[in-house]
């Protein structure tokens, strides 16, 4: 066994994860590019982008400033996109999508978690209409997740409202400890980036999961436990298993849409030169 997870009955605890590349193995948004597509969201050129920026991402992410870029780009791709048919396209596809590319490892966690009386949390920077329903799946207890502005039209405005990025995760997640009395030195939490650092930071018991080059640096200095997650598996191959049954996440924050997110990975792979490969 790789991790320990202790067992208290009070005061409360949670477990707080990042979602992609720590709970599931692709980016929660990207994977939805050529569904989009398909419903009409993006054109052929976006959805050729998205599979290449899904390919950047699997290999070192986004840092901090390509981050910045992509929130500011992302939200004026996105303007005029209805909501409702974002939500509709990510119910559709969600079990065929995201649940073989949900690691083993980190579902056991969850379960463990659970089983210790601990809520699960699920943390991300991907846009609500995607973490929402990947959090009940997950059957996490909450779901902090970035969301922009709706218009009167249920169409996106391409304003934002809130984004679940960097030390807004910590802010959030110190928000919950004091609306739900969880005791953050004994809490849990899990990320694969070092942009999560000072969420890791919050809590007592921090672990890096498939842990990029900065943040295993950050890790290694300050003798947070590594994880290497690496066994995606379905699910429902693990039901017989599970003894928590799944529950709706109760969102309690967000910003940036899924649809956002998407358009901003879009945008950084077009900003590679290996990019010209779909040129034609």
């Amino acid at each position: 066994m790789l991790w320990v997870v202790e067992n208290h009955s009070s005061p409360r605890t949670a477990a707080f994860f990042d979602l992609d590349k720590t709970v599931i193995a692709k980016s929660s948004t990207l994977t939805f590019g050529k569904s989009f597509y398909q419903g009409g969201l993006i054109n052929r050129r976006a959805a050729l982008r998205t599979a290449y920026a899904q390919f950047v991402f699997l290999a070192g992410g986004a840092d901090h400033d390509q981050m910045e870029r992509m929130r500011k780009y992302l939200s004026s791709l996105c303007r005029g996109w209805n909501v409702q048919q974002v939500k509709e396209i990510v119910a559709e596809t969600l079990h065929d999508l995201i649940d073989p590319i949900i690691y083993d490892e980190a579902a056991s966690l969850i379960e463990e978690h659970h089983r210790a009386g601990r809520d699960v949390v699920i943390v991300s920077t991907s846009g609500a209409e995607v973490v929402e329903p990947i959090g009940e799946l997950l059957g996490a207890d909450r779901v902090v997740a970035t969301r922009m502005v709706v218009g009167d039209d249920g169409c996106f405005t391409g304003e934002v409202e809130y984004y679940a990025y960097g030390p807004t995760k910590a802010e959030a997640i110190k928000e919950l400890a004091q609306s739900e009395g969880y005791d953050l030195d004994r809490c849990y939490a899990y990320s694969d980036s070092a942009t999560d650092v000072p969420m890791l930071q919050t809590v007592g018991r921090p672990y890096a999961v498939n842990p990029d080059r900065a943040l295993r640096r950050e890790a290694i200095a300050r003798g947070w436990p590594i994880l290497d997650f690496n066994r995606p598996v379905r699910l429902k191959q693990r039901l017989p298993t599970l003894s928590v049954p799944p529950r709706p996440a109760l969102v309690v924050a967000a910003a940036v849409g899924a649809a956002a997110a998407t358009a901003g990975l879009v945008w950084y792979a077009s900003r590679r030169k290996a990019a010209t490969v779909y040129a034609g």
